[in-house]
């Protein structure tokens, strides 16, 4: 039972800096989030017709079944099964990451005309250029990193908590790079329904055009974050 109930908890605790959810409302549903932008902010980097079936169908997916998988976890807790709580891990931890993630990703993207694409002078920017030189050398690595995922995946720039500074790593199918001791800073989502309608299978180009619409302004707020945790 241990195990379900830290699982359980890892879950909310994932989700409650990206959206909301308290520790104490293990009973609330998740959401979907609001974009920032219109589905059309993007382009032509992602389209519209892009954006609307990833944010309103295939995030919505991963949130409906989160809350399934967290509704029948809670019964099979009151009833005392743990066979049927761990059975459960593999959907609470697929669903949660997949929730998780892509919260993460819709704030990581802005269009270009409202400033995707520019990173500031800053904590940030000083970072990076101590430890990749510029930022073409830092999305190189990332995009280098991404391309090597066999099968589905995320790309990331995370800050290492282990190290204490930048690092570029990528995670399996909807794992969270919080699993292996990162803060995520900036994902980039090589799941193939992020990118096929626009680029078919030259995901190279999605990987590289992506950089344009970064927000790099929200990407610097959460290493700030990071860094001030770290140091406390």
């Amino acid at each position: 039972m241990m195990l379900s109930t830290r699982a359980f908890s890892a879950t909310r605790q994932a989700t409650r800096g990206v959206v909301g959810a308290g520790v104490g409302a293990v009973r609330s549903k998740h959401t979907v989030p609001d974009l920032d932008y219109d589905y059309n902010e993007l382009e032509p980097v992602i389209s519209a017709k892009i954006m609307k079936l990833h944010h309103d169908k295939h995030h919505a997916t991963y949130v409906s079944n989160l809350n399934a998988a967290e509704e029948k976890l809670l019964e099979a807790q009151a009833k005392n099964n743990v066979a049927a709580q761990v059975a459960l891990q593999p959907a609470l931890t697929f669903n949660a990451g997949g929730h998780v993630n892509h919260t993460i990703f819709w704030k990581n993207l802005i269009g270009e005309k409202n400033g995707g694409g520019q990173l500031h002078d800053g904590a940030l920017k000083t970072a990076i250029e101590q430890q990749y030189g510029t930022l073409g050398a830092l999305s190189t690595a990332v995009n280098a990193k991404t391309a090597g995922i066999l099968g589905s995946g995320w790309g990331w720039l995370t800050f290492n908590k282990a190290l204490g500074r930048l690092d570029v790593i990528s995670t399996a199918n909807q794992d969270m790079p919080s699993s292996v001791g990162h803060v995520p800073l900036l994902g980039i989502d090589a799941w193939e329904h992020a990118y096929y309608l626009d680029y078919n299978n030259v995901k190279a180009d999605y990987f590289k055009n992506i950089w344009r619409v970064v927000n790099w302004k929200d990407v610097a707020k959460c290493y700030d974050d990071a860094v001030a945790q770290h140091k406390a």
